[in-house]
Order: structure tokens, then C-alpha cells, then sequence
């Protein structure tokens, strides 16, 4: 691990957050959300701000801005000033002013902060029609300037290109251009890697390494991911509970960790050394996908357009109680193979058995007894649960649908809850009021409450901070133990599938270009895109758990 090693000392202070406390308003009793932190960063320093989830992370980055919920949450205690200016004292006008010209912040996710009814040209301009008088042609070419260093492909057709027709990495930098395009003081970004696979994360790191070296800017950066921060971090803040509870130079901090709280985040941070692969059961494999195609036409009425290959002659088999991983980058195919084998989409092509049936055709009614045995737990709860019903009645859905009657289904239900460690009292509450990953257990226990004999697992644990990550893949291994089911985990992350999988299949471009254990997969790859995908995981030499450097050959 090459870490950056910068001192920063002798550099002029851009932001110091001093004692700064929020709180909730508008309800009977306040309650603290931070609690007197202090914060320091200095021109052209990267720090990190790493901690679970509710530990106020997000909070910080949205007082720094100015944009806590308006009678929901208030400062109440201490400044936050940037070149010396004290944000809390400015009006709304000026800090309207001040955002994008001297602070500016990239979100997580892109498709949700840009519009989709506006080119990404036009929104990048919007910034400009704020802030400056430029005329239409030099606004046109500082966007493209801009665009250009960002490292955008074919800027000109990118230019006049909407959201949804960009990819998740491309978006991402359209955000990361938007926000440097006045040159701010102070960038700001809010896990603007987790949705995105290695290698697209490697390219954006590195992009905003290299725009930071060039501009200036320092860096506040909000993440879970600890691979990132070693990878980007010149220095640690550790919050918990709203407090900083540690901070320090960010390889003093990695091997020397002082906090309790610190030690167990580290520890919880899976290794990329592959786990032995489990023995197989006897009998038939619980899934078998030969020959799995998927072709998308894009031709139009007049038969112009083209076909896209999104999955092409994929083989894999699974056996009962063994997980096999799908790997690789956005687009290569992945969630194509699981929403065909779901059959959330008609695949052109190929077999897809579940025990001995062939579902790969089956119309809708003759698909509908085959659903129990094949089911998917998808990367957001919050957004495949529904809002409006209590955790019961999500739960007892399928049972009812199946046959059961509404008592045996609530019994069966509040089992679930237990076997996932929820109380069953907590039936009758509402996926609000449960934490993300809380809300996680409760789409496993839905997923298995028809006892599958396979579980798709979507990116299911990506948005999960590493402590709640830990927990959930133990909790898929203790119900892959105990209920024999067989686990399809598709994910971009290969830390989890080192740690899940006991098979590893690499896709790129719609087909498979390696498939062994996962030992073998990702312990000594044989092809070069496996390679390549290692070499981009962030982090990928640090030994975290146990404070030290891997060694290397």
C-alpha cells in the first residue's frame, strides 16, 4: 500500500468545523444528532469522514452546506467556517451564492440529483447561468472544457445526452463536473462510489485525485468503504453516535487504530482473501442455467436500431446449500442473468431449470407454482418494500397467495422475524421505522418465508455500511446452513463474494469469461479482465482486520 503521505501543516486552513452540535426540532423532546464536533481540513487535503450508518456523517456534509431539513434539524451549538467566514452567520441568499461557487458537493446517486427531462450539458450550465454572465458560446465551451477534464467520452454527443441515456460512471461525472466547474474552495462528496463497480470507482477516485491536484480543492469525503479510504484519505475522522471518536493520519489510523469503535469497524471490513469452497450435496443441482441468452432490439419503427447482447450462451449450475457469485462491471450482464432467471424478464433463449422444470418459457399461469421456489432479495429495501404496509403484512404476502390462512401466516411470520434476529413484536410496524439494515433482514425473511430452494441475492448487502454488511452475509451463511437453500449472489463488490462464494463466475459483455471456485477466481485469476477487475478493488493490499499490509510476491 502506497499511501499518499502529504503534510499539510504549513497549508492554509480551507474549512474548520468547530463544536458543532445539531438537534431535531418540531417534536415534544430535542434529540442530539451531533454533538460538539470539530473538524479540520486544509487546502488540497483529502479527509475522510468514515462511521456507521446514524452516526451523523451525512448530517455534517448537509450543515456544511446549508441544508438541513427546515423544522426537522438545527444547529444549535458552535461554527463552521470556511477561509475563516462563518457559514451559520449568512443569510439564505448568500448561501445560495456560496454553494457551487466556493462549496460544492457531489451525491451518491446521480440518477436521483440530476434531472431527467434536461440534457447534462444544459444542467451544467444551469450552475453557470447562476453564478456568471457568460454568453451562450463561452458557457457552451467551459462545459465542454470542463467535460474534457473529467475524462468524458465523445463530449460533444455527451453534451446534448439525457441522464437515462449515460451510464451509471458517465452520470456520476457529469455530477463531478458540475460541481468543480467554478473551481469551489471546499468539494464535498457523499459516497459518490458505492453503486459503482471497481473498476468505474477506480477511474472516479483517481479522476477526483487528479481535478483536486489540479484545482486545489479540498476534499471532505463521506464513506463506508474502507478499501476507499486507503486508497484516497490523507486523514480519518471516525464518528459515532454523532461524535468524533477518533481521528489521525490515515496510516497511523489503519495500523495503529486507538478506539475500541475503530478496531471493530476495521475488523468488520471483509477480506479479499477467498474463502475454501464448501463440499458439495448429493443429488441434482437446485439450479441449472445452459445456454441463458437475452437479446434486446432496439429497432425502430422503420427497422433502424441495432440488437444488444445483454446475455449470451451463459452456463452455470448451482448446487443445494453452495452460493455461486456473478461478478463483474455495470453492463456486463450480471442483473440481466438473475431478472431472467427471476423471470422479471422473457430471456430469447436457452434453459433455466429449477429442480426438474424448465422455466425458461413457461407462460405466466403456468410459471406461477414455480415462484415459491425461486425467489430475490433486491439491493434497496426500502424501495421493494411497500411503505404503506405494516412488516406483517409484507411478510405474510406469499403465504397467503399460496394457500395459507392469515393466522398460520402471522405464526410462520413472527418465526421469520426471530430467525432473521428481529422481535416479533415488530410486526406490526412499518419499514420506516426500521434501519437499513434492519430492513434488509426483514426482505431475507420475506424472500424465504416460501423456504426456496434458491435465493437471488441483487447487489443485496452494497449499500450497507461494514458493520451491517458483516452481519447480513452471516445471516445469509446461517440460513444457507440451516435451510439448505442455494444462493445466486450477483454483486460488484469482490471482497463480498471472497468472503460468500463458494464458485465465482466473471461476466463481461454478456458472456462468461471465467468460472471456477472462488478461491481459484480470485486467488489466482486466469483471465485478464479478472485481473484487472482485482487489481482496480480499492484497497485490495491492506490487511484490515488485523492492521497490516498483505504481502505481496
Amino acid at each position: 500500500m502506497i499511501f499518499r503521505n502529504r503534510d499539510f501543516c504549513d497549508r492554509p486552513i480551507a474549512l474548520e468545523i468547530k463544536g458543532l452540535s445539531v438537534a431535531t426540532v418540531g417534536g415534544r423532546t430535542q434529540t442530539q444528532i451531533l454533538s460538539s464536533i470539530d473538524v479540520t481540513i486544509r487546502d488540497g487535503e483529502t479527509v475522510c469522514l468514515v462511521g456507521e450508518s446514524g452516526s451523523g456523517k451525512s448530517v455534517t456534509s448537509l450543515a456544511v452546506m446549508g441544508l438541513l431539513p427546515k423544522g426537522s434539524l438545527e444547529v444549535t451549538g458552535g461554527r463552521i467556517e470556511l477561509e475563516g467566514q462563518n457559514l451559520l452567520e449568512l443569510d439564505a441568499g448568500a448561501m445560495r451564492e456560496m454553494r457551487a461557487r466556493r462549496i460544492s458537493m457531489i451525491f451518491q446517486e446521480p440518477m436521483t440529483a440530476l434531472n431527467p427531462v434536461m440534457t447534462v450539458g444544459a444542467q451544467i450550465e444551469e450552475v453557470l447561468d447562476s453564478h456568471t454572465r457568460l454568453g451562450t458560446a463561452e458557457k457552451k465551451n467551459r462545459v465542454i472544457d470542463i467535460m474534457e477534464q473529467v475524462h468524458l467520452p465523445d463530449v460533444e454527443r455527451v453534451y446534448g445526452s439525457y441522464p437515462h441515456q449515460l451510464s451509471g460512471g458517465q452520470r456520476q461525472r457529469i455530477m463531478i463536473a458540475m460541481a468543480l466547474i467554478l473551481e469551489p474552495k471546499l468539494l464535498i462528496a457523499d459516497e459518490p462510489t458505492t453503486a459503482l463497480d471497481v473498476t468505474t470507482q477506480n477511474q472516479v477516485l483517481k479522476l477526483i485525485a487528479e481535478l483536486q491536484e489540479r484545482h486545489g480543492t479540498a476534499v471532505l469525503f463521506i464513506t463506508h468503504d474502507m478499501g476507499v479510504v486507503a486508497e484516497i484519505a490523507d486523514t480519518v475522522y471516525v464518528m459515532r453516535h454523532g461524535e468524533i471518536v477518533e481521528h489521525a493520519p490515515v496510516e497511523t489510523l489503519l495500523r495503529s487504530p486507538r478506539k475500541v469503535y475503530t478496531r471493530e469497524l476495521l475488523a468488520a471490513v471483509p477480506s479479499l482473501i477467498p474463502r475454501a469452497a464448501r463440499a458439495s450435496r448429493d443429488g441434482a443441482p437446485a439450479l441449472d442455467v445452459k445456454g441463458l441468452t437475452k437479446i434486446y432490439d432496439t429497432r425502430g419503427v422503420f427497422g433502424k436500431g441495432r440488437q444488444t447482447r445483454a446475455a449470451e450462451n451463459v452456463d452455470f449450475a448451482i448446487g443445494r446449500g453452495r452460493t455461486l457469485g456473478i461478478v463483474g462491471e455495470s453492463g456486463s450482464g450480471k442483473s440481466t442473468v438473475a431478472r431472467c432467471i427471476m423471470r422479471l424478464i422473457d430471456p430469447t433463449d436457452g434453459e433455466i431449470r429449477v429442480g426438474q422444470a424448465d422455466i425458461a418459457k413457461l407462460n405466466r399461469a403456468a410459471l406461477q407454482p414455480h415462484r415459491k421456489h425461486i425467489q430475490i432479495v433486491f439491493q434497496d429495501p426500502f424501495r421493494s418494500l411497500n411503505p404503506r404496509w405494516t412488516i406483517g403484512d409484507s411478510l405474510i404476502e406469499g403465504l397467503l397467495n399460496f394457500g395459507q390462512s392469515r393466522d398460520e401466516a402471522l405464526k410462520h411470520a413472527g418465526e421469520l422475524m426471530e430467525l432473521v434476529g428481529l422481535p416479533r413484536d415488530a410486526l406490526k410496524r412499518y419499514p420506516h421505522q426500521f434501519s437499513g439494515g434492519q430492513r434488509q433482514r426483514i426482505a431475507i425473511a420475506r424472500a424465504i418465508a416460501m423456504r426456496p430452494d434458491i435465493l437471488v441475492a441483487d447487489e443485496a448487502v452494497s449499500a450497507l455500511d461494514v458493520s451491517v454488511q458483516a452481519q447480513v452475509l452471516k445471516l445469509l451463511d446461517d440460513l444457507q446452513e440451516k435451510l439448505g437453500i442455494a444462493i445466486l449472489f450477483i454483486t460488484h463488490d469482490l471482497r463480498v463474494a471472497a468472503q460468500i462464494c463458494d464458485e465465482v463466475v466473471v461476466m463481461q459483455h454478456g458472456r462468461i469469461v471465467e468460472h471456477d471456485t472462488a478461491e481459484n477466481v480470485l486467488g489466482s485469476p486466469a483471465h485478464d479482465y479478472t485481473r484487472a477487475l482485482i487489481e482496480a478493488a480499492p484497497g485490495r493490499s491492506w490487511d484490515f482486520a488485523n492492521f497490516r499490509e498483505l504481502a505481496t510476491n
